[in-house]
């Protein structure tokens, strides 16, 4: 096993995300006894809102680099991502002139003192996550982990540096930025050579070719993100004016603690796989053997431990956070089936791009966030949150599961093309 070199790629991506967990996870036991619950709510609102904005930058062209064989195609798809994050990002800026607007929708005024800040946050965000594909398509996988060692580390510095000097809100959300800034700049300096010729180099029909040729992730992948992430940001996009930024700052707090270190697990396996998936298909091997196997001993390895952490989550959060955080531990609580069936199929959701299924996967994520939705709603007409935060998961795991039935279904119709000796549409 570990003379696979999947297993050797995993593995240096698990290894810079479980440092940068644990330096996250060292340093909040430290912010919360310097930031309050409102704080993080704030932060939580805003990087909500810089996600929806960082969707809509890439269009989604930036999972194209990985599919073409030839490298003058990957760099154009690189730099067709690169023009739309430009645009989104200037656009980003011009909606700075309506800031006080927006934080009235969110019935949060502290938002337009730091909503400037957002077009320089979506600007960053954008380059790590154009670079970070084109990385991956050279299987750099240890200049990943070094971004996201980096990242973790300055922006946990940078807050608990600022929070011990007495600056508050805007000590959050600086060093969010600084972090980022910081990470960008280690990892460009030291690479800068070996990309530069690729992607700087305009090659305008090569960039309109492939504009053209992968036109499904802008008309269908990007929405389904944007649908995906607005359902998943939902609780504070919906709940806040209900409940309050404070509760917010549990939830979000909450939301941290528990997908922070799923989701950047699961997005290096993302990665590893994507990489793995598009190889194996372009040597028209099979995929079913490696996708069952995965899904199923990762279950395995889940509910029991998931099971045992139920019955600790608000005394351990108490502890790790201090008094009065025990609330987001039971929130979690609520959260941990969901939380499982994400991992697994966050881990395997590229057989909807391998196969060119984005328009089929648009059509369940908007069905998933008008359940999510439905259950938001049940709990603020009853005036509960926990049973909106209930409801939101359960939700999630209706949809989660019914994606990994088509991802199964989409894999067994490629492999009877392969025992066919039929071409693959669209592979």
């Amino acid at each position: 096993m570990f003379k696979s070199e999947i297993y050797r790629n995993v593995a240096k991506m698990l290894s810079g995300n479980a440092v940068a967990q644990m330096v996250g996870l060292l340093f909040y036991p430290l912010l919360t006894r310097l930031y309050r619950p409102e704080d993080f709510g704030l932060l939580n609102i805003f990087l909500s809102i810089g996600g929806v904005l960082l969707l809509m930058a890439n269009a989604d062209y930036h999972y194209a680099v990985l599919l073409p064989k030839s490298e003058k195609k990957a760099a154009a798809a690189w730099q067709v991502s690169a023009l739309c994050s430009l645009l989104v990002v200037v656009l980003c800026g011009v909606s700075v002139f309506f800031r006080e607007t927006i934080a009235g929708l969110f019935n949060t005024p502290e938002l337009a003192v730091v909503y400037p800040l957002l077009p320089l946050f979506v600007a960053l965000s954008a380059a790590w996550m154009l670079l970070n594909f084109w990385f991956t398509r050279h299987k750099c996988f240890g200049i990943i982990s070094t971004y996201q060692v980096s990242q973790s580390l300055s922006n946990a510095l940078l807050k608990w540096g600022f929070g011990a000097a007495g600056r508050m809100q805007w000590g959050l959300f600086v060093s969010t930025i600084f972090g980022l800034v910081i990470s960008l700049i280690i990892n460009i300096f030291s690479t800068f050579r070996s990309w530069k010729a690729a992607l700087l180099h305009f090659d305008w029909r090569q960039i309109r070719l492939a504009a053209k040729r992968y036109v499904r992730f802008p008309v269908f992948s990007m929405p389904r993100s944007l649908v995906n992430y607005l359902s998943g940001n939902l609780p504070f996009f919906v709940l806040t004016p209900c409940f309050g930024v404070a509760e917010m700052g549990f939830l979000g707090m909450g939301f941290t603690l528990a997908f922070r270190p799923v989701n950047m697990i699961s997005s290096s396996l993302y990665q590893v796989f994507f990489q793995r998936f598009a190889e194996t298909v372009q040597h028209r091997e099979r995929v079913m053997p490696f996708f069952r196997t995965f899904v199923t001993n990762t279950f395995a390895i889940i509910i029991p431990g998931f099971a045992l952490l139920y019955w600790v989550l608000p005394s351990l959060t108490a502890w790790l956070l201090g008094e009065g955080w025990e609330v987001s531990g039971q929130y979690i609580r609520l959260m941990l089936p969901w939380i499982a069936m994400s991992f697994v199929g966050n881990c395997v959701s590229s057989v909807s791009d391998l196969f060119r299924k984005q328009a089929q996967m648009l059509w369940v994520e908007i069905s998933y966030a008008l359940l999510r939705l439905a259950g938001l709603i049940v709990g603020i007409v009853s005036e509960s949150i926990e049973v909106a935060i209930f409801l939101y998961s359960m939700s999630g795991i209706l949809a989660i599961g019914f994606q990994l039935f088509c991802y199964r279904k989409w894999i067994k119709e490629y492999e009877a093309g392969l025992d066919g000796g039929n071409e693959l549409k669209g592979a």
